[in-house]
């Protein structure tokens, strides 16, 4: 074979280049954002003196602007060639100090969503060399093999920083445990793997994401494994849990926990009931369960759990059972405020992420390997692409939770 298939007939390495492809808008829009980035900059600057470019203060000075400097940089924009101001501040001895962008820092050369896109296809099993030929259109070449190997030298520090940070500051009040299963290369073997997730609510609502790690399943060691790490590393009790109901989990809090609150999850019970029961049944269950468990007061709902106990008793044995098998871990929620019920019932907040997550890498029918399915979990939500809201009803967190009488599941 003489030609190198590679190369474009006109000698050309890069595909769809030359003045045909050449496109106004995306010009026009790079200008634009330089000048945004160079304004954005310069009012940084402003705030920092107190004072605009040849403007005098009456007040002592904060220091002074000394001139600019040219830098790169690559966004999901494209690259570009900014005028970064330069300063100096009165420190507080009497010297002076370079002044330092908080927006742009010293030595970043591209914006954390580019790291993010250039990390998320390096974790999904994508070479450096694959990276940089799939990137180097949309960045005109700017993404190269060492830009992809100093973004996950980056990514991989800031998950171990992340892994090992101190959680004596976080106001955690509730937790959402969940696990789910990823494909991944083990010994050059697709094997199945636990990721196992601990969520936590600060006293404000907030979500944010405290553990996740690769486990060979769901037992009492693995998630004791990932408590007692999060303990050592400052967490707080908590003041209520929300768990999947998995046997190894629930073990697992009741040795650290036991007297904390534990809400097992709305959903899956409803997914073990369907599975006791005939197809047939499928709608006639989730009808009665459904209304038993978004019924307005506590009152009528345990009301209606008598009434579903009594009835599939008769109708199907297999799913009464599997109801009184949770007991009243099931309906932990109604000592809550009413407010809180829609977030306390279930594990759905871990359950959305990890939908996000397994579309994210549908694509990717097996990870390369176990450690890089938890990085890219966590590294999706560091870097924004996914985003948690507060949850229902975070505004009477300080309400105590009233404890209820054991239903007579006799009646």
């Amino acid at each position: 074979m003489e030609q190198d298939s590679t190369t474009t007939p006109g000698g050309s390495m890069e595909p769809f280049a030359g003045e045909a492809w050449f496109d106004p808008i995306e010009a026009g829009v790079r200008e634009r954002v330089r000048g945004f980035i160079e304004e954005l900059l310069e009012q940084e600057l402003t705030t920092a003196l107190g004072r605009a470019r040849h403007e005098r203060s009456a007040e002592e000075t904060k220091g002074y602007r000394n001139g600019t400097r040219e830098r790169q940089l690559l966004g999901s924009f494209g690259p570009v060639r900014i005028s970064v101001p330069r300063a100096r501040l009165t420190a507080n001895n009497g010297g002076t100090q370079e002044w330092r962008s908080a927006a742009l820092p010293r030595y970043a050369r591209m914006t954390r969503q580019v790291e993010a896109l250039i990390a998320g296809a390096y974790l999904s099993g994508t070479n450096t060399r694959r990276v940089k030929r799939a990137l180097s259109a949309l960045f005109a070449g700017a993404v190269g093999k060492d830009v992809v190997s100093r973004t996950w030298r980056k990514l991989r520090s800031d998950w171990e920083a992340w892994t090992r940070r101190d959680l004596a500051g976080e106001d955690i009040v509730r937790l959402i445990l969940d696990g789910t299963v990823v494909r991944v290369r083990l010994d050059r073997k697709a094997t199945s793997i636990s990721l196992l997730v601990v969520l936590g609510v600060r006293r404000d609502g907030q979500k944010v994401l405290l553990a996740v790690k690769n486990m060979g399943g769901e037992s009492e060691a693995a998630w004791r494994s990932i408590l007692d790490d999060l303990v050592a590393r400052g967490l707080r009790t908590p003041e209520f849990l929300i768990t999947d109901g998995a046997a190894g989990l629930e073990r697992a809090l009741a040795a650290l926990w036991p007297d904390v609150p534990a809400q097992r999850c709305t959903v899956h019970k409803h997914r073990n009931l369907l599975a006791h029961a005939p197809d047939a049944l499928h709608d006639e269950v989730t009808a009665d369960y459904t209304d038993m468990m978004y019924a307005a007061t506590a009152q009528e709902v345990q009301a209606k759990r008598r009434a579903f106990l009594r009835k599939w008793r008769l109708r199907c044995p297999a799913v009464a059972s599997s109801l009184e098998e949770a007991s009243d871990r099931l309906f932990t929620f109604l000592g809550l405020p009413p407010s809180q019920w829609r977030s306390a019932r279930t594990t759905n907040a871990i359950e959305r992420l990890h939908e996000e997550f397994k579309r994210r890498i549908k694509t990717q029918t097996v990870l390369p390997s176990a450690e890089t399915a938890a990085m890219l979990f966590w590294a999706l939500l560091a870097s924004g692409q996914i985003t948690m809201r507060k949850v229902d009803g975070w505004h009477t967190f300080d309400q105590p939770l009233i404890a209820t009488a054991p239903l007579d599941l006799a009646a």
